[in-house]
């Protein structure tokens, strides 16, 4: 199924104006192999002749939507990058406790949530290092533009495979239960996660403001103009102690101003300024050089 530049160009607008996404020239291989599935299941005979009946598909056809979700990235793992869960475990998280005691109440946001590993990594370790706000209210809500994923996350249950990918064994006994031969969350955490369909290019919905949100390795499929309207928007929703956590590949340096990076422990989070300076303070971070 070998695809056209032509039609690599079609699917590169496409998603484009759909998600948001860039496909730079050299990702044909990248299309080839994330949508020949789509097109067989579809009963096209080859990828051209999928995208040439997609040019002329109704806007509503659910082949639109199958392709962006083909060709979005959904790579995680639990506790990904260890890092920035050592900084929330020994930084953040004690003085976002100390700091929300008054209230009892803690918010986080996993944005481009995937198959939710990274909200149930937050779940676990709150659960695990933090048993006296296990009466508060903690929400903890997952976000992604692919219903697929959301699916599994919302189920909770992944393979064996999966669960090898970062999870202490420890965790697994304790937070898992062993069902049909794949590991389901235990109910009790899955109740502290929230998951729903977002697309962070268009309009978002009315949102509380979160005391973390992490949006990590999600920036760098973006240009330049879509990663600074999400940072910007990003700002209305974060409470003026919170964090920001981004992958390590990923920064707001040359795109806004206003975030400051801050050092905790051998990660960087970024809070917006002013707001930085204070709870840098608090909580023994410094201000990135």
């Amino acid at each position: 199924m070998a695809l056209t530049m032509q039609a690599f160009q079609f699917v590169s607008d496409l998603v484009r104006r759909e998600a948001a996404i860039v496909l730079e020239p050299g990702k044909e291989y990248l299309v080839e192999s994330r949508l020949a599935p789509v097109a067989r299941k579809a009963g096209f005979p080859t990828l051209d002749a999928f995208l040439e009946h997609i040019r002329t598909a109704p806007k509503s056809s659910p082949l639109f939507y199958q392709i962006v979700d083909a060709l979005t990235t959904n790579e995680t793992l639990f506790f990904r990058d260890h890092h920035p869960f050592e900084a929330l475990k020994k930084d953040i998280l004690p003085q976002l406790i100390e700091s929300r005691k008054a209230v009892r109440k803690l918010s986080i946001w996993s944005a481009a949530s995937s198959t939710g590993q990274e909200a149930y990594s937050l779940a676990m370790l709150i659960r695990d290092q933090f048993p006296q706000i296990a009466s508060w209210n903690v929400r903890i809500l997952g976000t992604d533009l692919s219903t697929t994923v959301l699916d599994q996350a919302k189920s909770g249950s992944y393979s064996q495979l999966e669960v090898n990918r970062g999870l202490p064994a420890p965790m697994l006994i304790k937070y898992f239960d062993k069902v049909d031969g794949r590991w389901v969350i235990k109910e009790d955490l899955r109740k502290m996660c929230e998951f729903r369909a977002m697309n962070l290019t268009t309009p978002w919905p009315m949102m509380q403001p979160f005391d973390l949100i992490f949006i990590r390795n999600v920036l760098i499929y973006f240009d330049t103009a879509t990663k600074q309207g999400i940072l910007k928007r990003m700002k209305t929703v974060l409470l003026p102690h919170g964090s920001l956590f981004l992958g390590t590949a990923e920064t707001t340096i040359n795109l806004d101003p206003e975030w400051v990076p801050v050092k905790a422990g051998n990660t960087t989070v970024f809070r917006v300024a002013g707001a930085a300076a204070a709870a840098g303070g608090a909580t023994g971070a410094t201000k990135a050089a």
